[in-house]
């Protein structure tokens, strides 16, 4: 061990005496989000607590404990620059996008600028607490029970798809702010989304993430820390595990079950032996076999039927690669409203129809909103951090290691259907916080 890693041990394992840096802000933010949710802070709390993160890190600072970045943060740094950079090209009107000042796209950019910002907090404070203040093990027990949260979330979208109710905060705001849609996905608590996929109406769960998509890719993201964290709990494991078949399924989240089928596969490889990988790949099979033949299989084949979101999808991604040949390097700032929809520019949103047209180029995928709100440098600065990442930490074989190098994985291929901000990229710098951690501490975190 060179001099340097030892260092760097020890001011990770042992940091001076008097400097510790207390593990509420994580703890809290990850026990208790059911409450925030339901006291209708939900996202907003990420921003909240970053403050006293902050705080925290600097008075430590102060004090002679040293702030640590995440290996490759230059690429990190480099995506917030361009971020910020690209804020000039707001005022940019492309072709076949909705003309509108710099000014009334501004919240758009300050509320994801401003989540960026405090998750980059996040990651740090996260990456900085040592083993006696925040155990590893302590973590992925925190991410396996939000797993949790998701799967009663989903059971409650499922069974009681109509549920929702009034919080605090949203009580606090004018009427005028609290009924625009945006808002109400941050401060309304609802189960799901209710939504016309498969010929017919019905609930799609949502709960506690505020979208079907985001609570799809959370699912995808926590599963691994989920089956890490009760390792010592099998049973409780496969019953939780067969239960959120159920949401699964009936969340109609086609990007869930490829995201699911990435991890699994993932794993099975990363484990290195063959035989572990044919058996993961027979189980998978039968699982998929049982589905099929069970109630469930009626709604899987109903939805892969169905693929009314696809012409939706391909129309986006072509308006997101024409943003790019037109501004390649820091793209427009922030995503555009289309003129009308895929077939005519005269479709758009109204009382009777307010999905029809007028779309959100960026809004379907991490990637293309990168692209197009980000440019090409933007982009190669976003996933060359999270790819350094992955290489970096490539040796870690540690199931905390596997689980969160898996996350990472199965969130390169959502970018291309789900956007990031702000719960998925929290639990992705979270999962990256592990293996940092792991690099400087001794012992199995599980």
């Amino acid at each position: 061990m060179t001099s340097a890693h030892l260092a760097e041990r020890t001011a990770t394992t042992y940091p001076r005496e008097g400097v510790d840096l207390p593990a509420w802000p994580v703890a809290g933010l990850l026990l208790l989000y059911p409450v925030w949710w339901a006291l209708g802070l939900g996202v907003l709390i990420f921003p909240i607590l970053a403050v006293p993160m902050t705080v925290l890190l600097i008075r430590g600072a102060a004090r002679g404990r040293p702030v640590r970045m995440p290996p490759g943060f230059a690429w990190w740094l480099l995506f917030l620059v361009v971020v910020v950079i690209s804020i000039g090209a707001l005022g940019a009107d492309p072709a076949g996008t909705v003309p509108e000042r710099a000014s009334a796209r501004i919240v758009g950019v300050a509320f994801r600028l401003v989540q960026y910002l405090s998750l980059t907090v996040l990651l740090i404070y996260a990456g900085n607490l040592t083993e006696r203040e925040l155990p590893r093990r302590r973590l992925v027990g925190l991410l396996g029970w939000l797993f949790v949260v998701t799967v009663a979330g989903g059971l409650l979208g499922v069974f009681a798809g109509h549920f929702a109710f009034t919080s605090p905060v949203e009580l606090a705001l004018p009427a005028g702010i609290r009924n625009k849609g945006f808002v109400q996905s941050m401060v309304h608590p609802y189960a799901a989304q209710i939504m016309d996929v498969v010929g017919e109406t019905r609930p799609r769960p949502a709960a506690p993430w505020g979208y079907t998509n985001t609570w799809g890719n959370n699912f995808c993201l926590l599963a691994g820390f989920f089956v890490v964290a009760t390792r010592r709990h099998r049973l409780f494991a496969a019953i939780c595990l067969v239960i959120a078949l159920i949401p699964v399924v009936e969340s109609l989240n086609r990007g869930l079950w490829i995201g699911l089928g990435v991890s699994v596969l993932y794993v099975a490889l990363r484990s290195g032996r063959i035989a572990l990988l044919l058996g993961v790949l027979a189980a998978s099979a039968l699982l998929v076999l049982v589905i099929l033949v069970s109630p469930l299989g009626s709604t899987v084949t109903a939805r892969l039927d169905n693929g009314k979101s696809d012409g939706v999808r391909s129309f986006l991604v072509g308006r997101a690669l024409d943003g790019v040949l037109h501004s390649p390097v820091i793209g427009y700032g922030s995503t555009r409203t289309t003129i009308g929809g895929r077939n005519s520019i005269a479709v758009g949103e109204s009382s009777a129809c307010e999905r029809c047209g007028n779309f959100t180029v960026g809004g379907n995928g991490q990637l293309w909103q990168l692209l197009y709100a980000h440019g090409l440098t933007g982009t190669v600065a976003y996933l060359g951090f999270f790819a350094q990442g992955l290489w970096r930490f490539r040796r870690d074989r540690s199931p905390a290691g596997i689980a969160a190098s898996c996350a990472i994985v199965a969130s390169f291929a959502a970018t291309l259907w789900y956007n990031a901000l702000v719960t998925p990229l929290a639990f992705l710098f979270l999962a990256y916080a592990l293996l940092w951690r792991n690099t400087s501490a001794e012992g199995d975190p599980t």
